[in-house]
């Protein structure tokens, strides 16, 4: 089924976090209306939305209640509550939850991409102290052990570089099945964003590069500074994912770049990224755009990049921080997500930066004491 939602219908967002709010602002420059359903008083999404349901993702009678009083159904980020949607057969919801089930579950994850024969490190499933001893010897040092549900930023995973780490890593086990995976020597991490409508129009945004620290995302670069061979490769391989799960709405695939020159996909996120966040400014239309004209039935145009950029993330208390440049940085969008309190290794906002070359923009950042 083909629907078109038009200005002034009602768009729901399940999640109200960051991602929510900016889709949420895109959506109103559209003209459309919003509605957040979350469990958190105040979060960053509601306050720029025209409603908001307080309550848990697997909540039926608030879902269904979202469901009844808006014209089309999204959700910002993969841990929700995929069972719950299923069994909602008045939800319009153009993404479907196939691709979301697989994103929440990284054995299912590696399966699919294996089973379309897409580029991954070795894994090993793991289930059991004997099973991670047996899957280490297999995959050699060293290795990273991770659960299969609930990882991100780095949480629920152990890297193992020899016999001594597998009692650390054992702990994870009491959560259920782990994914064993082969520590892949990169020189480059990068990522891509596609977008995709019901009617099968797909479009790819540019290759970026990406830094993180203590595994949180620091900065990207726009565009990454590769060869236009593996920039290509990176955009094929969105395209043909997109293609393969009839993508609607705005998916990220992170990827990793041998030292070799081999891309291997890492993971999947299938909504808008933290790493497209520098598309507000430097393209014509952003990641966000994109995901509200997918899941509304517009058409898609063609992404293009404006301006090299660089886009820094604020975690913990480099919000503060950031106070004092806000009048002496007029090359700086600042963007504050409104979070009421700051706390170690939470994302409390990000900058882009759009001024000379990616170095000149790298040293100017650097040039700061905000991430030091």
């Amino acid at each position: 089924m083909i629907k078109t939602i038009l200005p002034g219908q009602v768009i729901g967002i399940i999640g109200g976090g960051q991602l929510g709010q900016m889709m949420a602002q895109s959506a109103k420059k559209m003209g459309f209306k919003v509605c957040i359903l979350d469990p958190v008083t105040n979060c960053p999404a509601s306050q720029v939305a025209d409603d908001f349901i307080q309550a848990e993702y697997n909540d039926l009678d608030s879902l269904r209640k979202l469901a009844k009083q808006c014209d089309v159904v999204t959700y910002e980020f993969e841990n929700i509550d995929a069972a719950s949607l299923s069994q909602l057969a008045e939800i319009y919801l153009p993404q479907g939850t196939d691709l979301l089930k697989i994103c929440q579950n990284r054995l299912l994850e590696k399966k699919f991409l294996t089973a379309h024969h897409f580029p991954i490190a070795p894994y090993q499933v793991v289930t059991s102290p004997e099973t991670l001893r047996l899957a280490c010897n297999r995959l050699t040092y060293p290795c990273v052990l991770k659960t299969t549900t609930g990882g991100y930023d780095g949480k629920g995973q152990v890297v193992l570089c020899s016999d001594l780490d597998q009692e650390a890593a054992q702990k994870l086990l009491a959560h259920g099945p782990c994914v064993l995976e082969k520590w892949i020597s990169f020189s480059k991490e990068l990522s891509v964003i596609v977008s995709g409508n019901i009617q099968g129009e797909y479009r790819v945004f540019p290759v970026v590069e990406n830094q993180h620290q203590q595994n949180i995302l620091h900065l990207t670069t726009a565009p990454a500074q590769v060869s236009v061979d593996i920039s290509e490769t990176c955009q094929i391989l969105a395209l043909d994912l997109a293609k393969k799960v009839q993508l609607v709405g705005t998916m990220a695939i992170e990827l990793f770049l041998t030292e070799t020159g081999d891309i291997l996909i890492n993971e999947l996120a299938p909504r808008p990224h933290n790493s497209g966040h520098y598309s507000i400014e430097a393209c014509n239309m952003s990641q966000f755009d994109l995901h509200i004209r997918g899941i509304c039935g517009w058409s898609l145009p063609m992404v293009r990049l404006l301006s090299e950029a660089v886009m820094v993330n604020l975690i913990g208390n480099q919000q503060t921080k950031t106070y004092q440049y806000v009048t002496e940085k007029p090359d700086w969008s600042f963007h504050f997500y409104g979070k009421d309190t700051e706390k170690k290794g939470r994302k409390m906002g990000h900058i882009t930066v759009i001024s000379g070359t990616i170095h000149d923009m790298i040293n100017d950042v650097n040039g700061t004491t905000i991430w030091k």
